[in-house]
């Protein structure tokens, strides 16, 4: 008697023989390595004739800016002062909304860089009607129009007051 182990189709389970051929189909693999080589393929050619980026926010002259300093907590409430530290605005964690979305963004990226939360930010208006924040310190920035006309509105208040 031989000392070799049996494999599945020789104990009786032909359904683990099956099932191990077909884990993983041969059409999804070779579609997968399509899609690499097309990506591929796509991003060269962008690449090789210097095609122009999109979805980059254009250029414009600045319209209005405003110094704002961001002070929130983990609990989600945020705190925003402007340049000499007046407070504009005290949210609580049930009001802050997407200002504590930013605040958490903007905090994260100035975590990793070793950046002061409460050093100052931009809110800059452009003359195409773009409103971004801007962390000059660590090259963060969000373009605010991009996230809706309420969430937009909750920032561009603070080049009113």
């Amino acid at each position: 008697m031989s000392d070799k182990p049996l494999n599945a189709a020789q104990t009786g389970h032909p359904k683990l023989v099956n099932r191990d051929k077909e884990m993983i189909p041969t059409v999804l693999v070779k579609a997968m390595f399509m899609l690499a080589l097309t990506t591929l393929a796509l991003v060269s050619y962008a690449v090789l004739t210097d095609r122009p980026l999109t979805g980059v926010p254009q250029a414009a002259p600045e319209v209005a800016s405003r110094v704002l300093v961001l002070d929130g907590d983990n609990k989600g409430a945020v705190t925003v002062l402007d340049e000499n530290g007046a407070v504009l605005v005290d949210h609580g964690a049930d009001t802050a909304g997407f200002i504590s979305v930013v605040w958490r963004s903007m905090n994260r990226t100035r975590m990793l860089h070793g950046v002061p939360e409460t050093d100052p930010l931009r809110l800059v208006e452009f003359e195409n009607g773009r409103l971004a924040i801007f962390c000059d310190q660590t090259g963060w920035s969000v373009e605010l129009g991009s996230f809706g006309r309420e969430n937009r509105a909750s920032f561009a208040a603070f080049l009113t007051e």
